[in-house]
């Protein structure tokens, strides 16, 4: 017989890396800011900019989500692999060149190393997520979650990354209950190999990971401050773990409302006292 499972505090472990490898990614980008890039279609000139970006990244995820799920249905397991194996070799190319020149940025004389090693630390992350097994993939999974988010709260503006991870939250309760993402929850997130890692006994999307590293790194970003970014990580770690004592019960639960609402109100009440 199945053991049942337990929520207990070592679930927390791969989002306490994937969060405390952001801030290491975080402090990257602070000391070498990113030249500007639109990730976000509006500017925050106009007051409605900040809700325009929101919709704009649900919309985006949503329908990701619902290719996903069409395909999975149809069983098209090749065209799912490609269009995964792309995403996640853009991705790690594009942060490899963005995370290699920080670094690379206080040897000038070497900076002609990092196009060549961008291409050979993709090459390996491609290898670890698709040739070298279960272990290799789930920490590049993690690692992948802490770098593409902390590149999200470098590129967009507070305020949008801020409504950006509330729209996202209240759309992933109507997603897993009622959308998409509850049906491809359900089939087995193993067949969205590179997408989602696993730990013990659950499974856990790289969205929520990427989402979690964004609020953390937008919190640190915006106020300067590690007070406030260890009290947002704090209240993301105690939302994850009230996520897996209600998942203990339920069975599927989304990932991100508790995390993303604790995270938020705590890195912004503490801003306060610094």
């Amino acid at each position: 017989m199945a053991q049942k499972f337990s929520a207990q505090l070592v679930y927390l472990i791969p989002v306490l890396v994937s969060l405390l490898f952001g801030l290491v990614c975080a402090y990257l980008l602070m000391a070498q800011p990113l030249s500007h890039m639109n990730v976000t279609p509006f500017s925050e000139g106009t007051a409605s900019a900040p809700f325009g970006n929101a919709l704009y990244f649900v919309i985006l995820i949503a329908l990701s989500a619902t290719i996903f799920y069409i395909l999975l249905k149809r069983k098209s397991r090749k065209l799912i692999f490609a269009l995964i194996a792309v995403a996640l070799t853009t991705a790690s190319l594009l942060l490899s060149l963005i995370y290699l020149s920080a670094i690379l940025a206080y040897a000038p004389a070497l900076d002609f190393l990092v196009l060549p090693l961008s291409i050979v630390v993709t090459a390996i992350f491609d290898l670890a997520i698709f040739q070298l097994g279960s272990k290799a993939r789930n920490v590049s999974v993690v690692l992948l979650g802490g770098g593409l988010g902390v590149f999200f709260s470098a590129a967009i503006p507070f305020f949008s990354a801020i409504l950006i991870l509330v729209f996202l939250a209240l759309y992933d309760i109507f997603a897993v209950y009622y959308g998409p993402v509850g049906k491809i929850a359900h089939s087995g997130l193993d067949q969205l190999q590179g997408l989602s890692y696993s730990f013990k006994d659950i499974q856990m999307g790289l969205g929520d990971l990427v989402f979690y590293s964004m609020l953390s790194g937008s919190i640190l970003m915006n106020y300067n401050s590690l007070f406030p970014y260890f009290i947002s990580l704090i209240g993301i770690l105690g939302g994850s773990f009230l996520t897996l004592v209600i998942l203990e019960k339920k069975g599927v639960f989304p990932g991100l409302p508790f995390p993303i609402v604790f995270g938020l109100v705590g890195g912004i009440l503490a801003s306060l006292v610094i």
